[in-house]
């Protein structure tokens, strides 16, 4: 460990604690009295120069608070004198006033597109006969509040609405027991307000082994023209 400080205000307080006696024995401990007195100018040199610093740093400290609450002001006034120029061209139905004033009018608001398609899906047969189902969904950037609409048909039956989630995943705890022979259709619809996005769909076959008890035979997404098998469990 070295015998001076690391830090600078550290080194100058080293020193300042340290001329007085080195000018005092100068001669006993090898010094010379000029040399002692040429170093404590150089300390007391580096004491003002740090004095100076921090009052600069502190005067630059409050010029920088100056400026950024006169910027705040300027902004704040600003902005009642945009809101008022467009009050105006509200209020008279003029929009050539904007181009007076120099500024942009107000943008139409777009209109959000609606839910994504339901894809991807993932079926697993529960012991208790229920089926669960996991999909993907890639809604518009910026929305919320989809809900998912789960219509089912069995084989060439009509489709009936059999529950809603707000999350994308849903399980079936009604699938009769003629699904095992004629397969179980789902159509999955992401909804929101009254935006309704294409509809996903898959068809769940069931099979029976040998050892009994139903199984999923296999899951294909009507949405995918390969009509490959979906993930099963």
């Amino acid at each position: 460990m070295g015998t001076v400080p690391t830090t600078r205000l550290e080194k100058i307080q080293f020193y300042e604690a340290h001329t007085a006696p080195w000018a005092a024995n100068a001669v006993a401990i090898g010094l010379t009295t000029s040399g002692v007195t040429s170093f404590t100018a150089q300390v007391t040199a580096a004491r003002a120069a740090f004095n100076a610093a921090e009052s600069a740093r502190e005067a630059s400290k409050a010029a920088t608070t100056f400026f950024y609450k006169k910027v705040a002001d300027m902004q704040d006034t600003g902005s009642d004198l945009i809101r008022t120029i467009r009050t105006t061209a509200i209020t008279k139905n003029d929009p050539t006033i904007y181009s007076l004033a120099q500024i942009p009018p107000p943008a139409t608001p777009g209109e959000t597109p609606p839910p994504g398609t339901p894809f991807d899906f993932r079926v697993t047969l529960e012991p208790t006969g229920s089926l669960s189902i996991v999909w993907k969904c890639d809604n518009p950037a910026g929305t919320s509040g989809t809900i998912y609409e789960i219509k089912r048909k069995i084989g060439t039956g009509a489709a009936t609405y059999i529950g809603a989630t707000g999350v994308k995943n849903f399980t079936d705890n009604t699938v009769p027991s003629s699904a095992a022979a004629s397969g179980v259709t789902y159509q999955i619809t992401g909804v929101r307000s009254t935006s309704r996005g294409v509809t996903g769909q898959f068809v769940v076959n069931f099979g029976v082994p040998g050892g009994g008890g139903l199984t999923i035979d296999s899951v294909t997404d009507v949405m995918d023209s390969g009509g490959v098998g979906v993930t099963t469990a």
